[in-house]
């Protein structure tokens, strides 16, 4: 019988079809190629209900699949106040987003929602650009952005794991 997660990481954009599903897709490999998936869940989801139940934006989906990256699989959701309760990772991917997320978030935990970007300080950006409204090198850019990001977050969750064998 799989144990529960010991870490639980949540990835929230506006419309959970492009930045989120992303991170999403790239953090999940990166899991799974550490042996780590029995211990760290991962979802994503978004501040808005323009997109809830529709697969990621097919541009995001085209970028993620030319590096290896399974999205096709993901829905679009809208976060909830249970999930900022519940996730020990709420990570939105911009001020905006962020802002909301605290603003639903009960009291005691108006802080736990961060910038997903700051796990790549190196990067010398905050936030990651919405790239819907633009065109295919926003998309690209985003991926990049996620990439560097999910190796920092995943650099920092192994430390913070009790139990599991970290090769």
């Amino acid at each position: 019988m799989p144990s529960s997660p010991q870490m639980r990481v949540l990835f929230v954009c506006m419309g959970n079809i492009c930045r989120s599903p992303t991170a999403e897709a790239v953090f999940r490999k990166l899991v799974q190629d550490e042996g780590l998936e029995t211990h760290i869940e991962i979802d994503s989801a978004g501040t808005h209900a323009y997109h809830i139940g529709n697969p990621p934006d097919t541009r995001s989906t085209a970028v993620a699949l030319r590096r290896g990256y399974e999205m096709d699989v993901l829905r679009a959701r809208q976060v909830t106040r249970s999930d900022i309760e519940t996730f020990d990772y709420v990570l939105a991917m911009d001020r905006d987003n962020a802002a909301i997320l605290r603003q639903l978030a009960p009291e005691g935990l108006k802080e736990k929602p961060q910038l997903f970007m700051r796990f790549a300080a190196d990067y010398g950006i905050a936030e990651v650009p919405d790239p819907y409204y633009g065109g295919a090198q926003g998309f690209e850019q985003v991926l990049d952005m996620v990439e560097q990001a999910s190796a920092g977050l995943l650099t920092e969750i192994r430390r913070n794991l009790v139990a599991p064998r970290i090769r």
